[in-house]
């Protein structure tokens, strides 16, 4: 199958988490959490179109700096997904500086602000540095499936879970893959061209059978029709395969609400990035500090069909331990405790 995200984690499992996922044929990068990123080359910071913040514990969102002080200069959007007060907060890291030389600077960049509360409800808030960073007001919607980014192939889901505050986790979901039969579409007698993307994308917006598809036939064949129904093309040239699925959670309590919202969220990923942050030897420990265990973690995964299981996040009393924290996680995984 190809591979149209490659997900990586950002640091070791000792630092800060986070999830850098190259869309490859995009020319683009998503970045789940935004704790310090300095291991990031800069050509992949600049890549980042979307950052999803799980919230504003210092790991999670330390990291704004880094990437406004890569952005500068340059004409860029970067849209910016976190929990209620997202916007507030990122007004007053960009109020923190200075910004009367702005004018010189060949681009500029704009960040816009979406922050989601636990109702479901969305609003919007945009900074340019065209205005020095001075905050306009955007809109508030309302949905109710937990999809905060909607694209023709992808869309992120997010969940609220609980930490003491409010967290979101995240999945990132591809559409659909499309596979064009090249040997079928010239069986047919039809050319190998643009039209095919127009194709592909009357399938991912979920167009019925009946549209008409427009359509180039090869050595232009004379009274051949210039358009073929989407249902008959999709038969003949086409294979559809579910597409990747990428979850990510971090800093959460084992309580039963959060369990039913990440499996859930988390319901067949091919990839599920979570938290081990302690041994279960000290789950009471963790209990207190709303985190999981590497053990509550692996179960997690299972109870999700999840197909792999990569654990960040760990706690610093077990450094020099990550093997036990991974093993721990693996073994309940895979139900051999």
């Amino acid at each position: 199958m190809t591979r149209h995200f490659d997900p990586s984690l950002v640091n070791d499992p000792f630092d800060d988490p986070g999830v850098y996922i190259d869309l490859v044929f995009e020319r683009r990068a998503l970045l789940f959490d935004l704790g310090d990123v300095a291991r990031l080359a800069p050509r992949k910071l600049l890549r980042i179109s979307d950052v999803f913040v799980s919230h504003r514990h210092m790991d999670h969102f330390a990291g704004f700096d880094q990437l406004l002080r890569r952005f500068l200069g340059r004409e860029k959007m970067v849209r910016l997904y976190g929990p209620s007060g997202t916007i507030d907060a990122v007004e007053g890291k960009l109020s923190a500086y200075t910004w009367n030389l702005l004018d010189g600077y060949g681009g500029s960049p704009v960040f816009r602000i979406t922050e989601v509360d636990p109702t479901g409800r969305q609003t919007t808030g945009e900074f340019s540095g065209r205005r020095r960073f001075l905050r306009s007001e955007g809109m508030t919607v309302q949905y109710n499936d937990g999809v905060i980014l909607r694209e023709a192939g992808l869309q992120v889901r997010a969940a609220t879970l609980d930490h003491g505050v409010d967290v979101l986790a995240f999945a990132l979901e591809e559409r659909a893959q499309i596979n064009v039969w090249r040997n079928k579409v010239e069986a047919m007698g039809l050319a190998v061209g643009p039209w095919l993307r127009e194709f592909k994308e009357a399938i991912l917006r979920g167009a019925s059978d009946e549209v008409p598809i427009e359509v180039i036939w090869a050595d232009g064949q004379r009274g051949a029709p210039a358009v073929l129904p989407l249902g008959q093309l999709k038969q003949e040239i086409m294979q559809v395969t579910a597409g990747r699925k990428i979850s990510y959670v971090v800093d959460c309590a084992f309580t039963n609400a959060n369990i039913e919202k990440i499996v859930r969220l988390a319901q067949g990923a091919d990839i599920l990035f979570i938290e081990a942050m302690f041994l279960h030897a000290d789950a009471l420990v963790a209990e207190k500090r709303r985190h999981l265990t590497a053990r509550q973690a692996g179960t997690l995964a299972r109870f999700a069909s999840a197909k792999r299981l990569v654990t960040l996040h760990y706690s610093p009393r077990y450094k020099g331990q990550g093997p036990r924290l991974a093993r721990g996680a693996q073994e309940a995984f895979l139900d051999r405790l």
